[in-house]
């Protein structure tokens, strides 16, 4: 398999030759069309020239023509002749009768086979127009006619040629583009590749810090910036960030599973030994169905505890859904406060609804009641006998809350962020006494049903002083 570095070295390879090609291509076209043109524009000069002589030259006899003293045929005067002799290139003055009266000494000189291929060219061209190209041996011949507008003369048109003889390539052009050209390309790839090597590199050396970092037992090491890069040092900071969130989620899990562990070793060996006194048979009837009695409590406290841990794992995953229906929450918060009464008498907590309104939304009605009851019931809980607990019903414009106040011991303000986790107790020492037993995942079930709801539940606590615990919720929930 390729490596990237290797591919984008290719990658810039291939086209650093192309663009040198097209570049080679484009300055060849160039420099060709461009000797065209100026031969065109030269012709064209020499053929101006020409008819501007004719025209400015008055013989006498009023004609341009005379007999040749050999052959007698008719052909330009010697004088106009010698004027147009002295137009460099390939020149040619044909009549209004299309004979050729006058060659230059370079036409005169041409092949029969090379003057047939100009007199072809010649029949192509129009006055003033564009001009024509005639191959011959030297190179290319680049043809433009040029009218003579005087209708006195005998002569109709001056065709001129200039020859363009295809230059072959400079020597120092051929060093250019054969050896100085590819010695650019390989160098500035060597430096590419050079680059890409210390790029990667770095690359290659954050992997490897991450790969010790993954295997979980290093998950306090941190990625180094240093020799980095501007986007790599946003890379490593991005990784950085996200090994810190696994660190915490680590921990986190292993805190889980170690107070899981716990909270289930403790009545499966209440269990265990109920059991085995159960089945001893010198325990009386009476003693065996305190023990049996003992064991059906733990067993239930063991089931609480797992269905609790289904619903927060099953949250987790996203494959706990809410089965939502148009609820009365009034209806729903005078239930709560009669089921509370019932547990403040029996906790010697006074249970009051100051206030409660008339509000109704979109819910799952038993996981509300479940957040309700569980804040309530941890209200009077940790109440102590005297104490009192207000609960109540708010309307706002966009939001509908439910509070719960109790008098009773309160939270201290470090552990008021840890109160959400799931396991976590403030009071740790006296919550597993039989007075106020619990397994720590009441808050973390109520705050996953608010959320779940588009809603949030927050703590006020002090000390001693009691607690405020609100429940909000959108009232198009």
């Amino acid at each position: 398999m390729i490596s990237a570095r290797l591919r984008l070295t290719l990658i810039y390879l291939a086209s650093a030759i192309a663009i040198a090609i097209s570049i080679g291509i484009a300055t060849v076209v160039g420099r060709t069309s461009n000797i065209y043109q100026r031969a065109a524009r030269e012709a064209l000069l020499h053929a101006e020239m020409a008819s501007s002589i004719i025209y400015g030259v008055k013989p006498q006899g009023g004609t341009l023509l005379v007999p040749d003293r050999v052959t007698g045929e008719l052909t330009l005067d010697p004088y106009v002749a010698g004027l147009l002799n002295v137009i460099p290139g390939y020149l040619i003055v044909v009549g209004r009768d299309t004979m050729v009266h006058f060659a230059s000494s370079d036409v005169a000189q041409m092949k029969p086979e090379d003057w047939q291929k100009m007199f072809e060219g010649m029949k192509g061209i129009s006055d003033q127009g564009p001009g024509g190209v005639v191959q011959i041996p030297h190179g290319e011949v680049v043809l433009v006619s040029a009218s003579i507008q005087d209708p006195t003369t005998d002569m109709a048109r001056a065709i001129a040629g200039v020859l363009v003889a295809k230059p072959p390539w400079a020597t120092e052009q051929l060093v250019a583009f054969f050896v100085v050209v590819p010695l650019l390309i390989l160098g500035s790839t060597w430096i590419v590749w050079w680059l890409l090597g210390r790029s990667f590199e770095r690359t290659e050396r954050i992997r490897r810090e991450v790969a010790a970092i993954a295997d979980g037992r290093s998950l306090h090491s941190r990625l180094s910036t240093d020799d980095a890069s501007a986007e790599l040092s946003n890379l490593i900071d991005t990784l950085n960030a996200m090994i810190a969130r696994l660190e915490s989620s680590f921990m986190a899990l292993r805190r889980f599973t170690a107070d899981a562990s716990h909270e289930l070793k403790t009545p499966l060996a209440v269990l265990r030994a109920d059991i085995e006194r159960a089945m001893y048979e010198k325990t009386s009837k009476t003693e065996r169905l305190v023990a049996l009695e003992e064991a059906l409590h733990e067993v239930t406290r063991m089931s609480d505890l797992v269905d609790s841990l289904l619903t927060l794992a099953r949250a987790d995953e996203g494959r706990f859904e809410l089965h939502r229906e148009r609820i009365d929450l009034r209806e729903l918060t005078q239930e709560i406060y009669e089921t509370a009464l019932i547990l403040g008498e029996g906790a010697g907590v006074s249970v009051y609804l100051p206030f409660i309104t008339d509000v109704t939304i979109m819910g799952d009605r038993p996981r509300l009641r479940q957040l309700f009851l569980n804040l309530v019931t941890n209200a009077i809980k940790y109440t102590a006998k005297g104490g009192r607990v207000d609960i109540g019903l708010g309307k706002h414009p966009s939001t509908v809350t439910f509070a719960v106040r109790d008098t009773g011991m309160g939270i201290a303000a470090a552990d008021i962020p840890h109160i959400f986790e799931r396991f976590w107790r403030a009071d740790r020492v006296r919550s597993r006494s039989s007075e106020r037993a619990g397994v720590g995942l009441g808050l973390a079930i109520s705050q996953w049903i608010a959320q779940a709801h588009g809603g949030a539940l927050t703590v006020s606590s002090r000390l001693g002083k009691g607690s405020l615990f609100t429940v909000t919720l959108p009232l198009d929930s």
